[in-house]
């Protein structure tokens, strides 16, 4: 049993609805970055996911577009976010999700990639623009390696597809719960209530919901159709507030305790 699943597993044998936290790999730097992936780590983040800069996303929301900006400006890649990861890997005991966008992974070449995602310790991939239909090498490579293979879900996604992710995917799959770009809402979108009953109908895999996610009462409704929210602008919006302030890791820590709380 991967790190992944023991922690659904925990999950649902306690009914806690899980903390997904994702942060932008290198924003303010990456010596922060570890720092914040500790202490994230500590504020009881179920599952850390770990944004690798790219300079061409396409489903980010201006904040994590600014982040992915100063993270690049300062010279975060691919290479020197698994170094990291692998640095700090022994302080952590929450599975780590590596969020890329495919280009970064067939740059460094796909074989070397999984070798050192190993080395650093990393439980999972979700490459973002990676559609089930296309991703077999991806999941044959990540599966060899006891690394799992998550793929993204949307409102619009068909049966065949969600059958499709199921079926190669492992560990969690991750919905989106509106369509557009990353980015903070007053309220949870009806269509996350709707995807994550066409999920659930179709699989037995865990499932975590994102895309709007900042506040207490977020994380309460998705907890009634899914088994953990998955917080990423809102918290990255925090890093960006305090990123060269002494107060940083507090306040993340901070903000994590209130949303689990």
């Amino acid at each position: 049993m991967s790190r992944i699943e023991e922690r659904f597993t925990q999950l649902r044998g306690s009914g806690r609805t899980g903390l997904v936290t994702y942060v932008t790999a290198g924003d303010p730097d990456l010596k922060r970055s570890a720092e914040i992936i500790m202490r994230l780590d500590r504020a009881g983040a179920d599952v850390l996911e770990v944004g690798v800069p790219f300079s061409d996303p396409l489903a980010d929301g201006p904040v994590i577009q600014r982040a992915t900006e100063r993270a690049l400006a300062g010279g975060a890649n691919l290479a020197n976010v698994l170094a990291m990861l692998k640095a700090i890997r022994a302080s952590i005991t929450a599975p780590i999700v590596i969020f890329s966008y495919a280009n970064p992974i067939l740059r460094m070449g796909l074989a070397a990639f999984v070798t050192e995602a190993k080395a650093a310790g990393v439980d999972g991939v979700l490459t973002l623009d990676m559609p089930p239909e296309e991703g077999e090498a991806f999941h044959g490579a990540f599966q060899g390696a006891g690394i799992d293979t998550i793929f993204l879900l949307s409102p619009t996604t068909t049966v065949d597809r969600i059958r499709r992710a199921s079926r190669i995917g492992s560990g969690f799959l991750y919905g989106i719960s509106r369509l557009g770009v990353t980015g903070m809402r007053d309220t949870v979108d009806d269509s996350a209530r709707e995807l994550a009953a066409r999920v659930k109908s179709e699989t037995d895999l865990p499932l975590a919901l994102g895309f709007g996610i900042s506040r207490p009462e977020h994380v309460r409704a998705i907890g009634q159709w899914a088994d953990a929210a998955v917080v990423g602008s809102a918290l990255v919006n925090v890093i960006a507030d305090h990123g060269r302030s002494a107060a940083l890791l507090d306040e993340v820590e901070r903000y994590v305790r209130w949303l689990r709380n």
